[in-house]
């Protein structure tokens, strides 16, 4: 009986042993997948303690320091931020969970605070980091974990035109998403919403900037620059030595980090 235990008890500890490879979507044929938010934050630890009360675990790539979530990471840069989202490019990020009443309960015993749905919507709530970062929860009962990553909320002038943008340069296919125009990525999907005034970059601010994580980042980031895309230094080594990076602004001021080999 021993003997027959023994590679399922090896399987599952390899699976426990690398569970941060399969937090990330794989990326699809576009080479691009859902793979970051950078937040500024006053107190890292505050930050910290309001991710893992949301349901991430902290893993370390090398020096890097992420909280992992099903399908992104979070990482934290101690700063002072210039303002929350509100306002900005981006106006949210949004997760599925898949028992919201639960979620609610463990939320607020852990002290965190939880707003309504917009109109009293059972399926939806709100969170606001401690700097000001708006976090969107909507009950998506068919995932099969307790929380994953779900989308980015842009607010901006040219709707057609942004979702142009990402289709041609990144893959993301486009669609609706209810009432808002939208594209998918493989991870993550890509929610612009209309206003009528031009809305700051994210650049400094609560989310400072959004990552994608590449496959083979030399080769995109040269099709970026033939097709006309400012990539704003050359691709470099992350702290960790490991991770490759690329940073580029699109059109609308949304500051955008490529890279590769992100997950531990």
């Amino acid at each position: 009986m021993k003997i027959r235990l023994l590679p399922v008890l090896c399987v599952v500890a390899l699976l426990r042993a690398t569970p941060a490879h399969a937090q990330l979507v794989a990326p699809g044929e576009g080479g691009v997948a859902m793979g970051h938010i950078h937040l500024v934050a006053r107190d890292v630890e505050a930050s910290r303690r309001f991710f893992a009360a949301l349901g991430g675990t902290p893993v370390a790539n090398g020096s890097l320091q992420l909280i992992q979530f099903p399908g992104v990471f979070i990482m934290l840069r101690q700063a002072e931020p210039t303002a929350g989202t509100a306002g900005s490019v981006i106006n949210h990020f949004g997760f599925h969970v898949k028992d919201i009443s639960g979620s609610v309960a463990k939320w607020q015993a852990a002290g965190l605070t939880v707003e309504p749905g917009n109109d009293g919507r059972a399926d939806q709530r709100w969170l606001m980091t401690p700097d000001n970062a708006r976090v969107e929860i909507l009950e998506d009962k068919s995932i099969g974990q307790p929380i994953r990553m779900h989308h980015i909320h842009w607010n901006v002038v040219a709707v057609p035109e942004m979702q142009a943008w990402y289709g041609k340069h990144f893959g993301a296919v486009p669609g609706k998403r209810g009432q808002f125009d939208a594209a998918d990525l493989p991870g993550v999907n890509l929610t612009f919403g209309k206003v009528d005034t031009v809305n700051p970059g994210t650049r400094g601010r609560a989310l400072d900037h959004i990552g994608f994580e590449i496959r083979n980042l030399p080769q995109f980031v040269g099709r970026l620059e033939a097709a006309g895309v400012k990539i704003e230094a050359p691709i470099r080594r992350a702290g960790n030595g490991t991770t490759a990076i690329a940073f580029l602004t699109d059109p609308w001021g949304t500051y955008i980090e490529l890279t590769e080999g992100l997950a531990p």
